[in-house]
């Protein structure tokens, strides 16, 4: 039979009894009997042993074999009884939840099997490059209309175009990231949204020139043409192809995984390479986006029969907003859901640019046909 836990002041007792020459040997035994009743002698224990997940430690207490038993620090374990210390688990392990055994980590990422997230954002992808795809179908159907050829159509079938892949490169945003995809995510969502940025800068120049030439022999006539849409569309985006392809050379985005910042699991991410790139990107697209702005923001009041710059105004002011509310979110985020922040900031900003500039002239063609005239076209 195991023999119950006394401490070392109650051993002290029974040492007492045995070296007192003043009593009786039998008297002694006797005493010894009565406070042990057992055969075997007594280990020197104040507390019970520490169980796996936990390690001694010394509570500074007069009696040395006192002790304190704590639980393994985060990322360690301890699978014996009054262990020493406790052991580090391998990187890709992560302690169980009593802290005995290493278990594998999970891997994070916006996982098409896992992540209700994910499967949102595609259907939403999905919806709106079909509603893109529609308006593109009537703008072809109705090529001749003034409405569709109002404010150079050929823009607009390019702004078309550039939402449409805004829309479908959502879909390298989720999934398990690579290297190929971590590459191919920023840079292609960069490129698509400088050219409907730049096409919107396009028709915001256009609006301006088109309202400063109306008098007579004015300077600005000889400025307004589609070969300086066109110029301005080439030009624009071709500074942010310059951009991506310095810093695809100098140093590309990669696949990460990040063990540290979330416990007991493996962020599976993409690493920017460049953060001066990557914000050279944002950077460039915004500015385009604002001086847009404050351009159809000066034209906005001019008389509504050949004015596009208000919708304009409206799709840049949803465009500024949300970028600019993404940045600190990027920011204080990280694995899927900073992806997840940047999906729903190109899926928002990309409906803004689609519903603002192209929704009010699909309401003409669809349901006020009598207004698409030449006596009553827009810009």
């Amino acid at each position: 039979m195991e023999a119950p836990n006394y401490s070392c002041r109650r051993r002290g007792e029974v040492a007492g009894f045995i070296g007192d020459t003043t009593l009786p040997t039998s008297y002694a035994m006797a005493q010894l009997l009565s406070l042990y009743r057992y055969t075997q002698m007594p280990q020197s224990r104040c507390n019970d042993r520490c169980p796996a997940g936990y390690r001694k430690t010394q509570n500074g207490g007069f009696f040395i074999c006192c002790y304190d038993c704590i639980p393994c620090s985060e990322g360690k374990v301890s699978n014996v009884t009054d262990s020493e210390s406790c052991f580090r688990c391998p990187d890709e392990e992560w302690p169980d939840e009593k802290k005995v055994n290493c278990v594998p980590r999970t891997y994070d990422y916006l996982s098409y099997e896992n992540d209700a997230l994910a499967l949102i954002f595609s259907l939403a992808a999905l919806i709106f490059s079909s509603m893109t795809l529609f308006v593109l179908g009537h703008f072809i159907y109705y090529w001749d209309t003034p409405v569709v050829k109002a404010n150079n159509r050929t823009v607009s079938f390019i702004l078309l175009a550039s939402i449409l892949l805004s829309f479908l490169c959502v879909f390298l945003f989720l999934g398990c990231p690579v290297d190929i995809t971590c590459m191919l995510r920023q840079v292609s969502f960069g490129i698509f949204f400088t050219i409907s940025v730049s096409c919107v800068l396009a028709k915001t120049v256009t609006v301006c020139l088109a309202f400063k030439a109306t008098k007579p022999g004015s300077y600005w006539r000889k400025w307004v043409s589609v070969k300086l849409s066109y110029f301005l569309v080439a030009t624009c985006s071709s500074i942010q192809v310059l951009i991506c392809v310095v810093w695809l050379s100098v140093s590309p985005p990669y696949q990460e995984y990040d063990m540290l910042s979330s416990p007991g699991k493996i962020i599976i991410q993409c690493n920017e390479g460049s953060v001066i790139g990557f914000y050279s990107v944002l950077g460039y697209m915004g500015f385009l986006a604002a001086v847009s702005f404050l351009l159809a923001f000066m034209v906005r009041t001019l008389p509504d029969s050949f004015n596009e710059a208000k919708y304009i105004t409206f799709s840049m002011l949803v465009f500024c907003s949300v970028w600019i509310a993404m940045i600190p979110a990027y920011l204080s985020t990280r694995g899927k859901y900073m992806v997840a922040g940047e999906v729903f900031a190109i899926l928002t900003s990309s409906a803004g640019l689609l519903g603002c500039i192209f929704f009010p002239k699909c309401y003409i063609i669809l349901l006020q046909p009598e207004l698409n005239s030449r006596g009553k076209s827009m810009v």
